[in-house]
């Protein structure tokens, strides 16, 4: 795919990101005026994907477009409505991901697809937090921040094992009893969620799994409050809420 395509059917995250950068009319798209040695030039998306990624490309114009890029991007408010210059830069960082995204996937395929992208743009944006833009090593830091983050998430999911009935876990580890005779709540679990004080709210997806048993046939002893975790943006990031996991009708 050339970076003026568009997907036709992807739906993931990378393909909204190119759909959100090359799919508006000329006067919507981000550009960029890049200052080079004695060289002011103005350049497209495509043009600057292509200064990084192109064949013959120079070294000069390459940092020269992450330099402007991070700039602009670190100029938009914290929580600010703009966010064209950081959906440039995470688009501009995509073709350096492509492939350590497909080796991920072709040696764990049960790996949601979805799930890795969003790690991967959410450490460019962390790396871009606290970029320098005049840094000549900007642009490699991003993409690799984000190369790393994809590696070490699947590595973590694929030593867990998705709980499929998570009533059944909790009884198991929370009661004496035997399953047999452990009474169930007939109407099942509830999960609260308490989202912060602040406009935009939670957004998370909420994922119950068990470690795997060790190989002495044990197994870990992790309870079920150590289940029920805080959802965050990403490891350093602000608390976006907090959820409980209950019996339906227990005390509160």
């Amino acid at each position: 795919m050339t970076s003026t395509e568009l997907p036709s059917v992807d739906t993931g995250i990378f393909a909204r990101i190119d759909l959100g950068v090359l799919g508006v009319d000329d006067d919507g798209r981000p550009s960029l005026t890049v200052h080079a040695g004695p060289r002011t030039v103005l350049l497209s998306p495509e043009e600057s994907r292509r200064a990084l990624y192109g064949p013959g490309r120079d070294a000069a114009l390459g940092a020269a477009v992450w330099r402007q890029a991070v700039t602009q991007a670190r100029r938009e408010p914290p929580g600010g409505d703009g966010s064209a210059a950081r959906l440039l830069v995470v688009w501009l960082a995509l073709p350096g991901l492509y492939r350590n995204l497909h080796r991920v996937l072709r040696l764990w395929p049960s790996i949601d697809r979805a799930d890795l992208e969003a790690e991967a743009v959410l450490e460019v944006l962390a790396v871009l937090d606290s970029a320098d833009p005049d840094s000549p090593d900007t642009g490699r830091r991003l993409v690799k921040g984000a190369v790393n983050r994809m590696w070490a998430y699947a590595r973590r999911v694929t030593r867990e094992i998705p709980v499929a009935d998570i009533a059944a876990c909790a009884e198991a580890r929370n009661s004496p009893l035997a399953a047999e005779t452990q009474p169930r709540s007939p109407e099942g679990w509830e999960v609260h969620i308490t989202p912060p004080p602040r406009p935009e709210g939670l957004y998370a997806t909420l994922r119950f799994v068990e470690q795997r048993p060790r190989q002495d046939g044990g197994h870990s002893a992790a309870r079920l409050s150590d289940l029920v975790a805080r959802a965050r943006r990403h490891e350093e990031a602000d608390l976006i809420g907090t959820l409980v996991l209950r019996p339906a009708g227990a005390l509160r």
